[in-house]
């Protein structure tokens, strides 16, 4: 009877101390946050020079969208920038051009957690053809870099077609110049991002838990340095903020695979639908709002969409927009 007694009040007294650590360590981790909300956000040591933003080129294209579906990846990936009229409306001979996938996870392709490699080496190829003097390929990911490189098979097809594949150095990061009373002032960006001539976006099309979906305007986190957590405080607004200071000249969309939930990473197949298409544009507001119609949102219905157009970003209205939807 004693001894029953007395297990049942270790039990209790157990949990009790359980509940007191768990509550001290939630009140511990509330006001570190608080602390460092109320902190500058900090590039590398040292570093006094300020980012510019990517002065950007206009672009004259023949279609606002290229929307192309078909069996084979390359293939799609070259129609779709075809229909633009073309890589050289973008690359010029002698241009240092930036291709930006998301490398992010330690995830292989079947996943569509990153971009496809076969559209990575395929714009390479294009970029190399126009007379690019150095095409570049990067990516600050949150799993490890190696591993994340490696087994998205971005690393080996980048390197196979001839771009520079490496790692964000955090001496590259510097403060970046946005405008007075951005929430992203002083945040470290790197370096090579914004200053290249030609800077090409290409994310793949994910659910994402937070802004519901992850395109190319949410794709740009890549570029970031410091704690990245801290850009999902008032997030929509700074994904703005930051497509309009990087000003990417082109944007390819993954949606080959999309991942329709558990996003941005996942890791279960059964989260993943074919859609065999490649999207390409000018316009990275337009290019995620089609984006948005293969997951059957409105894009006016994802809140940094919304803010890029609101900025004359680019614009959201697909209605209006020269669309072209190609089968091969």
């Amino acid at each position: 009877m004693f001894s029953k007694r007395s297990r049942l009040c270790k039990i209790t007294q157990n949990r009790l101390s359980l509940s007191r650590r768990n509550l001290l360590l939630q009140a511990a981790a509330y006001v570190s946050a608080l602390i460092f909300m109320k902190s500058p956000v900090k590039a590398a040591p040292g570093q006094d020079k300020k980012l510019q933003p990517r002065p950007g080129r206009k672009h004259i294209t023949d279609c606002d969208l290229a929307a192309v579906r078909g069996n084979s990846i390359a293939a799609a990936t070259q129609r779709a920038v075809e229909e633009l009229g073309g890589i050289k409306r973008f690359v010029n001979r002698g241009d240092i051009v930036v291709i930006k996938p998301n490398i992010a996870w330690n995830r292989t392709p079947e996943y569509a957690a990153t971009t496809n490699p076969e559209i990575v080496s395929t714009l390479i190829s294009l970029c190399r053809h126009a007379g690019a003097r150095t095409v570049r390929v990067f990516d600050n990911t949150c799993n490890n870099p190696g591993m994340s490189y490696h087994n998205s098979g971005i690393f080996q097809a980048a390197r196979k077609a001839g771009a520079m594949v490496y790692h964000t150095a955090d001496w590259k990061f510097l403060p970046a110049s946005f405008p007075a009373g951005s929430r992203m002032q002083d945040w470290p960006v790197f370096k090579d991002a914004a200053e290249c001539d030609c800077f090409i976006n290409v994310p793949i099309a994910k659910h994402h838990s937070l802004t519901g979906l992850t395109l190319s305007m949410k794709n740009l986190m890549g570029v970031c340095g410091g704690n990245r957590g801290m850009i999902h405080w008032n997030i929509d607004e700074k994904l703005a903020e930051l497509t309009e200071f990087i000003s990417p000249d082109l944007t390819v969309i993954d949606a080959w695979r999309i991942l329709i939930r558990g996003g941005p990473s996942s890791g279960n197949i059964d989260n993943v639908r074919h859609k065999n298409t490649v999207i390409a544009s000018a316009d990275p507001v337009l290019a995620d709002s089609y984006a948005a119609t293969l997951f059957n949102r409105k894009p006016g219905e994802i809140a940094h969409i919304r803010k890029g157009a609101e900025k004359g970003l680019g614009s959201m209205d697909l209605g209006r927009a020269k669309i072209r939807t190609v089968s091969i």
